[in-house]
Formats: C-alpha cells, structure tokens, sequence
C-alpha cells in the first residue's frame, strides 16, 4: 500500500488493526520510497495495490507529483482512496477508465460549513469595524444585522453543501437549496433546479457555491447571476473557482451588489501578485484552506479503514465512484 511517510506514522497501527498482513511503501518528503524493513525501494520496482492520497502530501514541500505519477502510471494499482470530495482533475477520470477502483473523501464539510458561517457572521456584524476600532484605540458601537431571517442559497447539496444549510438553520435562516435532484430529506427549506436560481436570487441574503466545476456549472455565476443579487448581500465561493466568472465579479464588486465576495477558490491558484483580487475592499480572500480544520485527518483515517476493512471483505466502498458518474 503507497502512503506518505506522516500519514503511516500517525495511521499505521489503525491500519494494521484492520488489515494485520498488510504492508507499507512509505513516500518520504523527499519522494524516495521505503517498506516497512527500512529497506529503500526503486520505484520501477514498486507495485503496490493500494493508495491512500492524504491532505499532509498537499502541503508546501510535499512529493504530490511523485505520489500522483505513481498513481496515474501504476498498472499494479487496485484502489486509490482521494482525499478530495470532487473528480474533476482528468487523473482521476484516467484511474476510473483504466480499471482502477476510486474513492472519493467527504470529511472536510464540518470545516467549509465553520468556514462559511464565519464568513456570513464577519458580513452581517461588520466584524471590520469592531477591528478598525481596536486597532485605533477607540469605543466605537454600531447596530449589526442578524443572521435569523435572512434568506441563503446553497448551490449544491452534497456533503458540504448540505452542512451549511443545517447550519445556517440553526441559526434561524432560511435556506433554498440548489441540486439536480433534490431528496426528500434535503436539509432546506424548499428547492430549486439550476435553471431556476436566477428566479430566486433577489431575495436571497448569502450565496453559497459548493458545487464541482464542469460542464454545467462553469461560469455558472456571471454577469447576469451577479445583476440579479439582493444588494447588501454576500457571496461565497468554497466550490471550484471556475464557477465564478472572476472578471463580472470585479465589476459587480465595484458597483456594490454583492456587497461582498468571500473567496477561498479561484480560477488561478495561488492568485497573481497583481491580481485585483488581494486589495478590492469588498473581497475576502482566503488560499484554498477553509477544508483545513485540525479534526479532518482523523476523520479521514476513520473512512479510509473502514473501506479497508470492506476492500477485504469484498463489501461496497463508500464513495466509490464509477465511470457512470464521471459522465453524470
């Protein structure tokens, strides 16, 4: 089985709890490759059956490429568990078409949703103003809005979609959910396909998109989308920056509906040092790490040995996904 060197130190004996016989090939930062005698391995050598991509291998200095090469070109490989909750990186529709089974991680909305709701608390109170005041030294008191009674779409019911609108109820708003086919148990208030979200933008308060790029949802929030929000009201972004068309935002943001943008995906990551992106006074801007909560790891582990232990047994993998989904 392919691991990063960090994720068998932290996980190993998790493993091995499941899976006794099985046998590590550790990835060290370094990208060379070491089994579980210390012994350095080739990697034309290696042919391991199992891989476990893990959030530690996408940190800076990380051997992501070296991992995914192996990924991509191994013909020895069986399953490959993804960190990510989407597929729309072409390695992954590769993997699937060639034989090898694939499942996708959906830990990360408890983080994302924590993400979104303080980024709907930041708009609503004005956070920046308590802020400039402290900074300056002064008492200053001013009236801030509520979340209860405001209206939000969420753009996408999955696993992180779906957390926001419970969230976002708790705290007393309503919530129209967006989703190809809406389920009976939807956490939402009421529903709507995506040819009607721009019936329903007027009266909503925050506009979440969590949702994969592709070819139904790319540029999805243009100029007109943009035209048609409440004023006063926040957009946030924690899908794939390919959704937003960036340059109708601009000119949106300059006008002032939305009132503002909450970012943490772009179309370029990491964003041009002279993008317009990192000083628009209306743009909150974050680098692609509102997934990083300190209990997604865990989480992780938790799923990828319980799919261990139904790989073994030859049950259903969570989240596995098929070529009928990739064309879906």
């Amino acid at each position: 089985m392919l691991i990063s060197e960090l994720a068998a130190a932290r996980f190993g004996d998790r493993i091995r709890a499941v899976a006794p016989d099985i046998r590590l090939l550790r990835m060290q930062d370094d990208a060379s490759l070491v089994d579980d005698d210390g012994c350095v391995v080739a990697r034309d050598d290696a042919a391991p059956d199992i891989a476990w991509l893990t959030s530690d291998l996408f940190d800076e200095g990380g051997p992501i490429r070296k991992f995914m090469g192996m990924v991509r070109y191994g013909t020895s490989l069986k399953w490959f568990q993804s960190s990510a909750a989407g597929t729309d990186e072409p390695v992954f529709a590769e993997v699937v078409r060639r034989g090898t089974r694939l499942t996708t991680s959906h830990v990360n909305y408890v983080s994302i949703s924590e993400y979104v709701i303080r980024a709907a608390l930041d708009h609503f109170q004005q956070a920046e103003r308590w802020r400039a005041a402290q900074a300056a030294g002064e008492w200053r008191v001013h009236q801030f809005r509520e979340v209860r009674g405001t209206t939000w779409l969420v753009v996408g019911l999955g696993a992180i979609g779906g957390a926001v609108a419970e969230r976002a109820r708790v705290f007393g708003a309503e919530v129209i959910g967006v989703r190809r086919h809406p389920q009976p148990g939807d956490p939402v208030d009421r529903a709507v396909g995506l040819a009607e979200v721009h019936t329903v933008l007027g009266e909503v308060d925050v506009v979440v998109l969590s949702v994969p790029a592709n070819s139904t949802t790319a540029g999805l929030v243009d100029a007109r989308f943009l035209a048609a929000m409440k004023p006063g009201s926040l957009l946030v972004n924690v899908g794939r920056g390919a959704v937003v068309d960036e340059d109708a935002l601009h000119a949106a943001l300059d006008r002032g509906v939305p009132a503002r943008a909450a970012l943490d995906v772009m179309a370029v990551e990491p964003v041009p040092a002279d993008s317009w992106m990192w000083t628009h006074p209306r743009l909150v801007l974050t680098p692609h790490n509102s997934a990083s909560g300190d209990g997604r790891r865990v989480r992780a582990a938790e799923l990828f040995c319980e799919n261990l232990r139904r790989y073994q047994a030859g049950e259903p993998l969570l989240h596995e996904v098929t070529e009928a989904d990739l064309d879906r």
